[in-house]
């Protein structure tokens, strides 16, 4: 909490996953990310998941001075990796501004590309953010078991990271946590239909809680269905506070603090 006397500045929000280079963006991408410490919002990780989109994303880092960016390709993409775009990957994550190796991970939602492709550029991008020295953002979709598996192997305590838009029990969470990783939360603690996500919540310790958007995608109640941006952040801090009995600007301070440890940055204080 800061303040002088009777005067109360609220901490600023974190947002440690957007997209804001997302083609949902185009029309108002300036404005929208010119008002965001405007609105509260002090700092943001701009993530990557294609090759095409580490180029975005490292453009808006170098523009704006609290955007940073994490580099990596998201399972989804990683068909289109070769030896050579691995290379260009390993270079871009030397970006000063680049503070992880992510989104990387699994996602078996969808048949393409196969799992064993996945796997093989999971694990080549985990040895990256070893190399680099920088934590990794996970990406685990109905692949819990394989993610914690390689995890696992692969000594990931050592890396170091957040598992982002968590989506499974708490006891996987309590896997993830063991390892020493943050676990991520935005606009879906919102929903109606959240009770999973709510008792992860009410589990996890806030001082391994951060605050995401994943915007364009997710949008918190009252605009579920809606483009997200992190101006919309507040609704998921108002629901967090709730469920774990604390005050708004609490959860504030410990979130803002947690994302700074999670991404190895200084601590901002204005």
């Amino acid at each position: 909490m800061r303040g002088f006397g009777k005067a109360f500045i609220m901490t600023e929000i974190f947002d440690t996953h957007a997209h804001y280079d997302d083609e949902a963006f185009e029309e108002d991408r300036e404005a929208l990310l010119q008002n965001l410490p405007v609105q509260g919002i002090g700092r943001v990780v701009n993530i990557s998941s294609s090759l095409s989109s580490c180029r975005a994303v490292r453009a808006l880092a170098e523009k704006y001075d609290y955007i940073y960016c994490a580099m990596g390709i998201h399972p989804s993409d990683t068909g289109e990796l070769t030896e050579e775009a691995f290379d260009w990957l390993r270079h871009q994550c030397q970006f000063e501004k680049c503070v992880a190796v992510g989104e990387i991970g699994l996602d078996y939602y969808w048949d393409e590309p196969d799992r064993e492709i996945q796997k093989k550029w999971f694990l080549r991008q985990l040895d990256l953010a070893r190399e680099c020295g920088k934590p990794v953002v996970i990406h685990s979709r109905d692949a819990a078991k394989d993610t914690a598996d390689i995890m696992t192997a692969e000594k990931c305590r050592e890396i170091g990271g957040v598992i982002h838009c968590f989506s499974y029990s708490r006891e996987t969470a309590r896997t993830f946590l063991d390892m020493g990783f943050f676990i991520g939360i935005g606009g879906v603690l919102t929903f109606k239909n959240a009770r999973k996500l709510v008792d992860v919540a009410e589990y996890v310790p806030l001082e391994r809680i951060v605050l995401e958007t994943d915007c364009p995608y997710l949008a918190p109640e009252p605009y579920r269905g809606k483009r997200n941006s992190s101006l919309y952040l507040p609704y998921v801090v108002t629901a967090l506070a709730r469920i774990k009995g604390i005050t708004e600007e609490e959860v504030r301070l410990a979130t803002w603090e947690n994302a700074h440890a999670l991404y190895r940055l200084p601590v901002l204080i204005h």
